[in-house]
Order: C-alpha cells, then structure tokens, then sequence
C-alpha cells in the first residue's frame, strides 16, 4: 500500500522516483539535442574554415533557435539556457585567448577548455559525494520527498545512490582523462593544435555521447532491478557518516 507522501508524488517505489528525477534532469532525447548542438554546429564550421567567429556565430544562432521554438511551444527553457550560458562562457575564454595573441586553432583549444574544467569539476564532486556517504543521485531523489534528506536512513537507498552517482559520473571521468592530456599536448604544440582540436571534438561528440548514453542505460537498467517502497526510506536506522 503506497504512503500519502507517494500517493502525493505520483509513485510507489524509489527506483520509479529516481528514474523520474532523472529523466527530469537529463532533459529527455531533446534536451540532450539542445545541450550538444551548438558544441556541434562549432565544430562543423570550424574544421573546414578555421574561423572561430562564424563558428561562433552559427553556434549561437543555434541556440537562440531553440529557445525561440521553447518560447513558442511554451515549454522548458532550462536546457536551451544551459546551453547559452555554456556557450557565453566558451566565448569568453576564446575572447581571452584572442587578447592574448593565440591564432585560429589556439582560439578554438579555448572553446573546449570550459567543457574540460567543467567535467573535471563535476567529476571530483561527484566522487567526494559518494566517498562520503551522501551521493549526489540522493538529493535528487530528496527533491520529490517532503524531507530532502529522508532517503539517508535507510542504507538500501544510500547504497543505490552510490552506485548510480558513480556510473553518473563514469563518462565525464573518461572524457576528462581522455581529453585534458590533448588539449595539454595541443596548447603546448607537443602536437599540432588543429590536430588536437579535431581529436578532441571526436572524444566530446563522438566517444562522449556514446559514454553517456551507455551510462543512463545502465542507470536505468540498475532502478529497473529493484523496487524499493518510498514509505521504506522511513523508520530505518541512520546510515554512519
């Protein structure tokens, strides 16, 4: 029998909760879309020209296309910022490398750098979260419970979250290992930087949505084997810090 505080989400059991939670944060197959295409369109224009204006240009184009259609269709526009704000900041770090004398290809090493530092970032985070007892994956789950930390006394959940936030954070961990030491060889010219912005921009939109989504199936996968009743996540004993 579900709980009121279930009946009151719309869900019965944890695993259902999270997988909800989750798909809110993804931002569903056209979220996604929306986060990697002006990433995309950049380097499209970039590889064949050379020009990190127009690359620039089109890339923010693109956006504001899809938040003009978000506006219009009335709809979230959360994801479409996110990707606007990421693109604002990849713009200033090309700006920076400009001021500073860098050529095309030193410009475009700049736009991918604050998607580099952002994932090392999210990586470190996230794996301190899990190493002390509170996965992040946990307080998304607290979002949708009157008491945003009620899923900490029962060790099933904490457990569970755990293992989610790690395989969360899997892709972002690969990528930065994969792509910081390029961007590290092509900003020093150890390799040629056009070299190193093409190898990256394979790793990102290549290998990296390939990693993510294989990720999110194994989340999914992992919250289908279980059913843990939310009403369960009370009454047990703390978790030991």
């Amino acid at each position: 029998m579900s709980s009121p505080e279930s009946t009151t989400i719309g869900v019965d059991t944890v695993e259902a909760l999270v997988r909800r939670q989750l798909a809110g944060a993804i931002g569903g197959r056209r979220g996604a879309i929306e986060a990697a295409l002006p990433g995309v369109v950049f380097t499209a224009i970039w590889l064949p020209t050379k020009q990190t204006g127009p690359a620039l240009v089109a890339a923010g184009a693109v956006a504001v296309i899809a938040l003009v259609l978000r506006l219009v269709q009335r709809s979230s526009t959360q994801y479409v910022f996110n990707a606007i704000f990421g693109l604002a900041v990849s713009w200033v770090f090309v700006r920076w490398a400009q001021s500073s004398g860098g050529d095309a290809s030193d410009q475009a090493l700049a736009y991918f750098l604050p998607g580099i530092l952002y994932s090392g970032a999210y990586t470190i985070v996230l794996a301190a979260s899990c190493l002390s007892g509170w996965p992040m994956l946990g307080f998304m789950l607290g979002v949708g419970t009157e008491d945003p930390l009620e899923w900490r006394h029962n060790k099933q959940v904490v457990r569970l979250c755990s293992r989610l936030t790690w395989v969360m954070m899997a892709p972002g961990a690969v990528g930065v290992a994969l792509q910081g030491p390029i961007w590290l060889l092509g900003h020093h010219d150890v390799i040629r930087p056009e070299l190193a912005v093409t190898i990256i921009a394979v790793l990102r939109l290549g290998l990296g949505w390939a990693l993510r989504i294989a990720a999110f199936s194994l989340m999914f996968w992992l919250l289908a084997r279980n059913a843990t009743p939310l009403e369960a996540v009370a009454g047990e004993p703390a978790v030991d810090d």
